[in-house]
């Protein structure tokens, strides 16, 4: 009985590393000024960090230890530019509403204080709009499951690509741009549709024009100019008549 307890034990051991070695975690990187921090509560401080910007639409709140006690210090980091926050994620792109690719798969994030993990408690996510619906809170669902199989990620494993992510984290003027770039896409993209129904509806106008001419031609007898016109008449799309409702 207890050789086979061992044996269970070992295989879910083989299991659950298996499963570990086979997510792959990404960091993204996001400028302190981006973050939202109150003053120091019994020794920490809440936060929030909001982001709306393809191919991120979420938000991340929870509690940071003050270093040392100092009430203070991470206040002065956000203006020294010495606070940042690292986002892990397991790669999970799905459409928003706005047909744009957004990143789902958050599941732990770090704040960065003089480029040394913090201590964080409390932390949870929100998925906002346009990436909120029923199949993107299920790939972030699988997320937040599959990166508790990764331990504790702030602690080395990862460090290599934690500080090539803080070398470019997202700024409030790089999301500026990343929104004003969409909004510009979109712009296009509206202008371009335009162009195309205008250009059908300047083709159709042509075709009729072209029709009304052929038999106006002064060449044709009256019988046949009057038999143009009701073949013309004949070939033109039909108006579906709207039924009446009955009282």
């Amino acid at each position: 009985m207890k050789k086979l307890i061992s044996i269970i034990v070992m295989a879910c051991a083989l299991l659950g590393y298996a499963q570990d070695s086979s997510i792959k975690p990404e960091f993204q990187a996001f400028s302190g000024a981006l973050v939202k921090l109150k003053k120091a509560k019994n020794g920490y401080h809440k936060f929030m960090l909001d982001v709306v910007a393809a191919p991120w639409a979420f938000k991340a709140e929870g509690e940071v230890a003050a270093p040392g006690g100092d009430p203070d210090m991470l206040i002065n980091a956000l203006f020294d530019g010495d606070l940042y926050a690292v986002l892990a994620y397991v790669p999970s792109a799905t459409s928003g509403a706005d047909g744009k690719e957004y990143q789902v798969g958050l599941f732990d994030m770090m704040l960065y204080f003089e480029d040394e993990p913090t201590k964080i408690r409390n932390l949870t996510f929100t998925l906002l709009p346009p990436a909120n619906d029923d199949w993107a809170m299920s790939a972030f669902n699988d997320a937040q499951s599959s990166g508790t199989l990764l331990g504790r990620i702030w602690k080395g494993k990862y460090d290599r690509e934690i500080t090539k992510a803080s070398a470019n984290p997202l700024t409030k003027k790089s999301i500026k741009d990343m929104q004003r770039a969409a909004e510009e896409a979109a712009a296009a993209e509206e202008a371009e549709r335009e162009a195309k129904m205008a250009a059908k509806k300047k083709s159709k106008k042509k075709k009729k024009a072209a029709v009304v001419d052929e038999c106006d031609d002064p060449e044709l007898t009256v019988k046949e100019k009057r038999r143009c016109q009701m073949k013309a008449k004949n070939a033109a799309p039909k108006k579906k008549k709207k039924k009446k409702k009955r009282d």
